[in-house]
């Protein structure tokens, strides 16, 4: 029996109460941190930990879905919350096809440990500099992007080192955030998503053991270990934008019934039925290529994932965007709650791969080419 309540019970107990205060977090830059505790509390952050290993064993599929609908209620918590989720997601996948994870599914079962990732936003090239040390290395970086990082447990990022025998590598690696030399840069203040506490992680001269680097990989290639990470990671942060695309199409739909009369409103209506039905669609989709992580890791499995993040993304500005129009002139007040949406839904296409990003990887796919080049 799941030790949680069901996530979709769940997302309609705790999302009217993390829509509370929803603008003025976002007008101060506030971190969602009281929505953490109860997350923990409710053990959302071990919810898709295997129950044979201590956690909830909710399924991926069920978890994009929940953080949808929490984005209907708070964007920044289920954004936040879909970063650490999908380094949950990958450790279950390598987990279930023999590959290491199932100490750090422990770890976050036993003590609901809050991941924060910055992997994503190195992409192939990662940053900072690495020196070799007794029994490990010291890494001095700059990691921006840390979501969720004001209540971070442990950091799990990767860093560049010129390997003497090997050359250039990324070395990936997990540390607490409570090692020495850690520390938060209050540098997030931006356009949207504003409460997911965001910041630039900083690392000085941390030292990270031999046995805690997981990964090493030639720098500026692409490694089959993305295919895990884009595959599971695309459709949980994606359903979050999915989830503020209906949210804003709610109210715009709304506010264009109270003015029936006007001749466009038909139209209007009509438009943006047809772009939010484009997000569902794609959003439906990129769940369903993850196969509640039974997927084939494979270069044309990632290949459609990444498409349809950037279908998702350019459909859900364009959703947004209409809802804005379809309400009128009340959707130009803040108090409508448009454009806090509008705002945070730009965030989706900074997430990896940008729409050019994901042309010129589909497109070479497409020629029988390796899929970046050195110069991304």
């Amino acid at each position: 029996m799941a030790k949680f309540l069901d996530l979709a019970a769940l997302a309609e107990t705790l999302g009217p109460r993390f829509a509370e205060g929803a603008a003025e977090r976002d007008a101060c830059g506030t971190f969602v941190a009281a929505h953490y505790d109860l997350l923990r509390e409710h053990k959302v952050f071990s919810a898709m930990v295997p129950e044979e290993l201590g956690g909830g064993g909710a399924r991926h599929s069920a978890m994009c879905f929940f953080l949808r609908r929490l984005a209907h209620f708070c964007p920044s918590t289920a954004l936040a919350l879909s970063m650490h989720q999908h380094l949950v997601a990958a450790a279950v996948y390598n987990h279930r096809n023999g590959k290491p994870g199932q100490a750090l599914l422990r770890r976050v079962a036993e003590n609901e440990l809050v991941l924060i990732s910055t992997g994503a936003n190195d992409w192939m090239e990662s940053n900072g500099v690495v020196a070799r040390a007794d029994g490990g290395y010291r890494v001095t970086a700059r990691k921006p992007f840390g979501s969720g990082s004001p209540k971070g447990d442990l950091l799990v990022t990767s860093a560049p080192f010129d390997d003497p025998m090997e050359g250039w590598q990324v070395l990936h690696f997990a540390i607490p955030f409570g090692a020495s030399g850690i520390s938060l840069d209050d540098d997030w203040h931006t356009l949207g998503m504003r409460a997911t506490g965001s910041c630039t992680i900083v690392l000085d001269n941390v030292f990270v053991a031999e046995d805690a680097v997981a990964l090493r990989r030639p720098r500026g290639r692409f490694h089959p270990a993305w295919n895990v990470i884009l595959t599971v990671a695309m459709p949980l942060i994606m359903s979050v934008y999915a989830g503020v695309a209906e949210a804003a199409a709610a109210i715009g739909g709304e506010q264009a019934k109270k003015r029936s009369s006007d001749p466009t409103a038909p139209y209007l209506l009509g438009e943006l039925a047809n772009w939010l039905t484009k997000v569902q669609l794609a959003a439906d989709d990129l769940v369903r290529l993850a196969k509640d992580l039974n997927f084939e890791m494979s270069l044309d499995v990632t290949n459609a994932v990444l498409i349809r993040k950037t279908i998702v993304a350019e459909a859900v500005l364009s959703t947004v965007e209409k809802a804005l129009e379809a309400a009128g002139g009340a959707g130009f007040y803040r108090r409508l709650g448009l454009e806090r949406l509008l705002r945070d839904a730009h965030g989706a296409q900074f997430h990896p791969l940008s729409a050019k990003r994901q042309h010129h990887f589909t497109g070479r796919v497409a020629l029988g080419l390796d899929p970046i080049t050195s110069a991304e």
